[in-house]
């Protein structure tokens, strides 16, 4: 007898169990299907945003959207933007994707007159060139025409200007090519404040310096140096200049020593006149 009211326990306890079960598997089905619809949706969602994005690239590469459609040119001084784009060989209808930054460059850097190149890509359809040109650190006058010399002392000999521009001195009497490549060289170590600031260079050799010059100051001084050290002592100018009255003129000598001798002063009339009434 307790064998049979023990097994109809468990029996009952073992129902139980399984409408426990079923109760808790027909709670969770709903959720279930719930997280698989989201899933299937995301997917869909993103298949169908792939599908577009897709149509666009297609679209935008097969269309003159892709092409370059503004040049832009910063830094340049000298040389003309339409003469750095004809070098790039870029032009309106060029597949933005299509152009390599090296070859653009190189090619622009052929130019004598252009150090750097540096090229930036502006999605969607717009190519900058950002432009480094070499100084002109003087101008060499030959026939009432200017042919500037560059930093690195090469002289450029097409489009010379038949007047002289302020950025730069003007060598005056400079025959060998040694000698205008030293002063090139001397000159590319000047600030650009001090570089306008001088007017002429006169090649003046002497029996004690064959590197002797003579140079013409905007300011109305006129400086005696050599070639050797002249970009050396030539910083020195500025402080040298402050401490002289600018109503007396004369040469500011920065050979070995530093001096400053002035013009002899011309003779007043009133003197002239009182030395004739003196005698």
């Amino acid at each position: 007898m307790p064998f049979v009211l023990l097994f109809c326990k468990c029996q009952k306890a073992v129902s139980k169990l399984e409408k426990g079960k079923v109760v808790v598997l027909e709670e969770r089905v709903p959720k279930l299907k719930k997280r698989r619809r989201q899933k299937v949706n995301r997917r869909l969602t993103i298949y169908i945003v792939f599908f577009f994005m897709l149509i666009l690239c297609i679209v935008y590469f097969q269309s003159p959207l892709s092409y370059v459609k503004h040049i832009e040119i910063k830094g340049n001084q000298h040389i003309s933007s339409e003469k750095i784009i004809q070098l790039s060989g870029l032009a309106n209808g060029t597949s933005f994707w299509k152009v390599k930054e090296e070859k653009i460059k190189q090619a622009i850097e052929e130019h004598p007159e252009i150090k750097q190149v540096e090229m930036q890509k502006k999605f969607p359809n717009t190519i900058v060139l950002y432009i480094k040109e070499r100084r002109r650190v003087a101008y060499i006058e030959h026939k009432q025409t200017f042919f500037p010399l560059l930093e690195n002392g090469q002289i450029l000999m097409k489009n010379a200007p038949k007047t002289v521009l302020s950025d730069a001195p003007i060598l005056v009497d400079w025959k060998r090519g040694e000698d205008i490549q030293d002063m090139a060289g001397q000159l590319a170590k000047l600030p650009p404040y001090i570089l306008s600031a001088i007017s002429e260079i006169h090649y003046a050799p002497s029996d004690e310096d064959r590197y002797h010059i003579t140079v013409y100051m905007n300011d109305g001084f006129e400086v005696s140096a050599s070639v050797k050290n002249f970009a050396e002592k030539m910083l020195l100018y500025p402080e040298i200049v402050k401490k002289l009255d600018p109503n007396v003129k004369g040469v500011i000598h920065l050979e070995v020593s530093n001096y400053f001798k002035a013009y002899d002063q011309p003779k007043k009339e009133d003197d002239d006149d009182n030395e004739s009434s003196a005698r």
